[in-house]
């Protein structure tokens, strides 16, 4: 798998879309980190003006370089801020996602036969579950919180991802080292943790790859229709927030940081799904 994961790193790296995703990534994960740090107020600080009122939707200005929001809140401090829970939300619903759809994929697509029939009529079921209904539902009945919208991202991602792994499964288990193995007396872990896994890594990263980015907008929906979790600061709250307030057209500094944020991670991860998928396949490649 470590042979496997370098591999994949070397076809990022010789592509120059995956790079310039790379490089945004690598930007936002900084600033998710040093977030605390880089902003210049608490998220949920109220600006005053100079004879005590409250600042409300001021224009962008050296003391708030984003301008305020209609609570007095510093929107750059706010922006700031929702990088942490997209990638906090897209990573651990991604990694979650990629375990069950691997384990999913992997066992109904190399021992087949019953096994596989259970497992795949159970993701039949799972894919006849509306994905926007059911969030809605789910997260009003759990709560409005962090850990709750990366359950329901978890239960509702997972399901299209086994299907694509089990195809690939299906693929590598007929290839001749496979039933060499089998022939020598290999166990099926064995044959699975050496054989299978590493030449359906590249399908796994790629879908883990979609997954942050399916997370990330899933979020992002969901606080914006009022269902995200009141105590943290995402891009989707911001835009419910501009939006409940009658400010979304008015108020463009206030939109337009979390859109933009939106726009440039997605955009990144298509870029490095992309250009992978480019390098990985050579029918894809430029000439």
């Amino acid at each position: 798998m470590l042979a496997a994961a370098r591999e994949s790193f070397i076809l990022l790296i010789g592509d120059s879309f995956a790079v310039a995703g790379m490089v945004i990534l690598t930007i936002f994960a900084a600033i998710a980190i040093f977030a605390p740090w880089l902003a210049p107020y608490d998220p949920f600080q109220a600006m005053l003006t100079e004879s005590g009122r409250l600042l409300r939707l001021a224009p962008p200005s050296s003391a708030n370089p984003f301008g305020t929001t209609a609570f007095g809140n510093d929107v750059l401090s706010q922006f700031l801020y929702g990088f942490r829970v997209a990638f906090i939300v897209g990573l651990v619903a991604a990694f979650a996602v990629g375990i069950i759809s691997t384990v999913f994929g992997v066992v109904a697509g190399y021992f087949g036969g019953l096994i596989d029939d259970v497992l795949m009529r159970i993701t039949d079921v799972a894919l006849s579950i509306p994905t926007l209904p059911f969030s809605i539902v789910a997260v009003a009945l759990l709560g409005p919180s962090i850990e709750n919208i990366v359950l329901v991202i978890t239960l509702l991602f997972w399901r299209n991802g086994a299907r694509i792994i089990r195809s690939a499964v299906l693929t590598e288990r007929e290839r001749v080292y496979v039933k060499w193995a089998r022939a020598a007396g290999a166990s099926h872990i064995h044959i699975i943790m050496r054989h299978i896994l590493p030449n359906i890594f590249r399908v796994v990263f790629l879908w883990i790859t979609m997954s942050v980015a399916f997370a990330v907008l899933t979020e992002a929906s969901l606080s914006f229709l009022g269902l995200g979790d009141p105590t943290v600061i995402s891009w989707g709250q911001m835009l419910n927030t501009a939006f409940s307030s009658g400010s979304l057209r008015t108020a463009w500094w206030w939109v337009l940081p979390p859109s933009l944020g939106l726009i440039f991670l997605v955009s990144s991860l298509y870029l490095i799904g992309r250009g992978y998928e480019e390098q990985a396949n050579p029918r894809l490649r430029r000439r």
